[in-house]
């Protein structure tokens, strides 16, 4: 790896706080309810306790951030939508109007959104960071998606959006949405050469795509890899040879909220993907995940049973921008609330 900054990043992620961890899970023994009656969920908010380091973090500032690209890879016909619906989905997000601003309002949770290499002039529009690498990637069936060293400034794209956030005022809990057409391309050929799995068990229809064009989105995604030839065991590789700007901007805020020791929210497929290859490329992220939902895209759920991770819930959701993310985030808010407002018993014998 050339980045100086990738790697310093990667090296200074802590692990997470055990001891903390265990005494979030002897709390929740002392609360008025039947032991481990809330199930996964006490689990889930002892592991974010760990993260944090402490029983009561402050949540009060929560944020998606949502990244947003093209991909030439849409030349081969491998989605339902043009390319030009990721710009007018910007424009969208920016005038308020997804589910993704809907469930945001109505949550109260803040979105950043970054053009990092969407194709239509987004410059003079406000209310975004303006990071665009290049307007899209190149066409990864019959070239490297882009350069090694586009790779790395995505990451470094994605944690520097990540500490702008995080300096103007504490970020509590974060969660990752994107929007790219023809990133669930990308996304399976990554999720295929990270976990061995064979394309046809990752690839599914992705935005609104015909079952019967599913085989040639097939060919698409085996042809781009047997012509990139990327190395599985090298996640940069893999990510300028079938990645997206996206994708590599999601993997930096990952590792940037690690560093500020914030448990992260997957979200679908796209932020699974980015998920493998974050873990590749710092195995300590693993514990700082946690997976809101499993897409009805087949290939989310063989990224997280290779991540050893268990969704909050199940809706088959597949829409992305974050949406499954933020209810995730919720659970986990909901969860400290429990941990820390619900009555003990040793509270009942003081009334």
């Amino acid at each position: 790896m050339k980045s100086n900054k990738i790697e310093k990043i990667r090296q200074g992620i802590p692990s997470i706080d055990d001891h903390v961890q265990q005494n979030a899970l002897a709390k929740f023994d002392t609360l008025t309810k039947p032991s481990k009656s809330l199930g996964r969920l006490e689990e889930l908010i002892a592991r974010a306790a760990g993260v944090y380091g402490c029983l009561n973090p402050y949540l009060k500032r929560k944020v998606i951030f949502l990244m947003a690209a093209d991909h030439g890879v849409t030349a081969e016909g491998v989605s339902a939508y043009p390319a030009e619906l990721t710009y007018q989905m910007v424009l969208n997000f920016l005038e308020g109007g997804a589910a993704i601003n809907v469930l945001a309002r109505h949550f109260g949770l803040e979105i950043v959104i970054t053009d990092i290499g969407v194709r239509g002039d987004l410059s003079q529009k406000s209310g975004i960071m303006h990071c665009k690498i290049a307007p899209g990637t190149n066409n990864m069936a019959k070239e490297p998606a882009m350069t090694e060293e586009m790779a790395e400034r995505s990451i470094e794209i994605g944690y520097e959006v990540f500490e702008d956030a995080f300096e103007q005022r504490e970020i509590g809990l974060i969660g990752l949405g994107e929007m790219g057409i023809g990133n669930t391309t990308a996304s399976s050929a990554i999720i295929s050469l990270l976990t061995g799995a064979e394309i046809e068990d990752v690839v599914d229809t992705g935005t609104g795509l015909k079952a019967d064009a599913v085989p040639h989105k097939i060919e698409v995604i085996k042809q781009a890899i047997a012509w990139n030839r990327p190395d599985p065991e090298d996640p940069l590789e893999v990510l300028s040879k079938v990645g997206g700007f996206e994708l590599g901007g999601l993997v930096g805020c990952i590792l940037a909220a690690a560093h500020r020791r914030i448990p992260i929210v997957l979200d679908g497929l796209i932020s699974g993907a980015c998920a493998l290859l974050a873990v590749k490329l710092a195995p300590q992220v693993q514990d700082y995940l946690f997976a809101s939902h499993c897409s009805k895209e087949k290939g989310h759920r063989v990224a997280l049973t290779h991540l050893g991770m268990l969704p909050i819930f199940d809706l088959e959701m597949r829409l992305g921008e974050g949406t499954g993310a933020i209810f995730g985030m919720n659970f986990i808010e909901a969860g400290f609330k429990l941990l820390n407002e619900m009555a003990t018993f040793d509270d009942l014998k003081r009334i």
